[in-house]
């Protein structure tokens, strides 16, 4: 029997950094290094900029739609509308969940279907999960919540099929219950098409016949999406998103003794439209050269650090994604710009 010993975070942090900063020609960073506390707390203010459409929209949609999304998810093809009566019992987990202030319109949808229902959140941010926990059972009684303080990206996690009696039928054996997994806020868009399909295949089995996935996505510029509208949400006016760009490099000297300059470091927003993605760099000010746990980085003037994708999605890329991970789109529901996915798949 062998035995490995647990990757410290700080190594794990060292690692990715002078894997990314050493590549050529981009340096790159890792966007889940954007979640320490601070960065945490500033995605949270850029959620509520008037530039950031994306968590403004989503969040009509769950208020307009989860019914519906349940609907589906227990029975799919139902008619819209129609009361859903003694539903398989069920359970909700969610990859990336923060504070889960989205994922609450859906709850409450769900304890009214499922009185005791359980949700199982996992988030590298310990403050995030705290967070949504606290909020979440004071303001639904009979939610049970099980966080999980993990990187879905690299550390292992579980969700569980709890056994449960089904609702309105007490004298039957209790039966496992299904599992609507969620993945939203356009996350799925921070990786390449091919890091994207191993993020969904794990999350793929853990899943069973029956389960399903929710997966929010941002959509492509088009007549009706405006590319100016898409530039502005990752350059706001006030600057949060510039600070949540830069926070990755102050969490580099916190915990790596690092000595990078901020002041000699700008935010930077492109659109790859070969890749259909926006892109966030840091770019350097000045030719430099910075220290990082005994290893020099050097920097020209204009040299970027590449922190961050931003896929955005049309209609055939967002289905082909889903085959490739082992889902198929049950519903999608849409803004009436077009601008933001909800889209319902099964497992197959």
């Amino acid at each position: 029997m062998t035995t490995t010993t647990p990757v410290s975070p700080n190594e794990a942090v060292l690692t990715e950094a002078l894997a990314g900063l050493t590549a050529h020609p981009q340096k790159t960073l890792p966007p889940w290094l954007f979640y320490d506390q601070r960065g945490s707390a500033l995605f949270e203010q850029i959620t509520t900029l008037p530039e950031y459409y994306l968590t403004r929209t989503e969040r009509a949609l769950f208020a307009a739609h989860s019914a519906d999304i349940l609907r589906q998810f227990l029975t799919p093809g139902a008619p819209s509308g129609l009361p859903l009566l003694a539903p398989d019992p069920f359970t909700i987990a969610e990859l990336g969940a923060g504070t889960a202030s989205k994922t609450g319109l859906l709850l409450h949808a769900a304890t009214l279907l499922q009185p005791e229902l359980l949700y199982q959140p996992i988030d590298v941010s310990p403050t995030a999960l705290t967070t949504a926990a606290d909020t979440l059972t004071a303001a639904l009684p009979g939610l049970t919540v099980h966080p999980q303080l993990a990187n879905y990206i690299t550390e292992p996690y579980t969700l569980d099929h709890p056994s449960i009696s089904p609702q309105g039928r007490p004298s039957q054996p209790a039966v496992r219950s299904r599992i609507l997994a969620l993945y939203i806020g356009s996350s799925i868009g921070n990786f390449t098409p091919d890091e994207a399909t191993i993020i969904l295949r794990r999350l793929r089995t853990h899943l069973q016949p029956g389960d399903a996935l929710l997966l929010g996505t941002d959509l492509a510029p088009s007549r009706q999406k405006r590319l100016s509208t898409i530039l502005a949400a990752y350059n706001d006016a006030a600057g949060v998103t510039a600070a949540f760009n830069l926070n990755i490099l102050t969490r580099l000297n916190r915990e790596l003794d690092a000595d990078f300059r901020l002041s000699a470091f700008a935010h930077r927003v492109r659109w790859n439209a070969a890749e259909s993605r926006i892109e966030m760099h840091l770019e350097s000010l000045v030719p430099q050269t910075v220290h990082i746990a005994g290893h020099r980085i050097h920097f020209d003037q204009g040299d970027t650090i590449h922190t961050e994708n931003s896929y955005k999605f049309t209609d055939a890329a967002l289905e082909a994604q889903l085959a490739r991970s082992g889902f198929t789109p049950t519903c999608t529901f849409h803004d009436s710009t077009r601008s933001f996915a909800l889209t319902l798949a099964h497992t197959l």
